[in-house]
């Protein structure tokens, strides 16, 4: 299967991005994770699917690999995945411009809710085949209608 496209994001780290350790504070990477997504549904949706529909995300898995240091520049890049019920799996790298080492690797799943109603819903077909790969069939997920997290759209 060929790998899916992927979406870049230049990023600088800022001062306040930087913890009392002296790197990026890992909360900064979970947003880069979702200001890399945002950016890539409004930079790759129909507008006409950005004006009705907004995503939730359901669960982050992050792994932290190096740190990031006051001034770098930083790339988020990002791709999708498989849809896993009614979830969207998207697969983040934040890698270090200069050298393309990989800083940090998240897999997060994103559910689709209808902006007027704030519920969960089935996006049409060309959501669907825009933003997610053919997966291994799997069935699990948020089948109970919850949402949280942080939001896309």
């Amino acid at each position: 299967m060929p790998h899916p496209e992927r979406f870049e994001l230049p990023l600088t780290v800022l001062p306040d991005d930087i913890d009392q350790l002296g790197h990026v504070n890992n909360v900064v990477y979970l947003r880069w994770v979702q200001d890399v997504a945002v950016a890539h549904w409004q930079a790759a949706a129909d507008p006409a699917d950005q004006a009705t529909l907004l995503w939730v995300v359901v669960r982050h898995e992050i792994d932290y690999l190096r740190p990031a240091r006051p001034g770098e520049t930083i790339i988020a890049r990002t791709w999708v995945g498989s849809t896993i019920g009614r979830d969207f799996e998207r697969h983040t790298e934040i890698v270090r411009a200069r050298n393309q080492k990989v800083l940090a690797r998240a897999r997060t799943l994103w559910c689709p809710i209808a902006r007027t109603t704030g519920r969960p819903i089935v996006p049409r077909a060309a959501v669907r085949d825009r933003f997610s790969v053919p997966g291994d069939g799997r069935t699990e997920g948020r089948e109970d209608g919850r949402t949280g997290g942080t939001g896309l759209g």
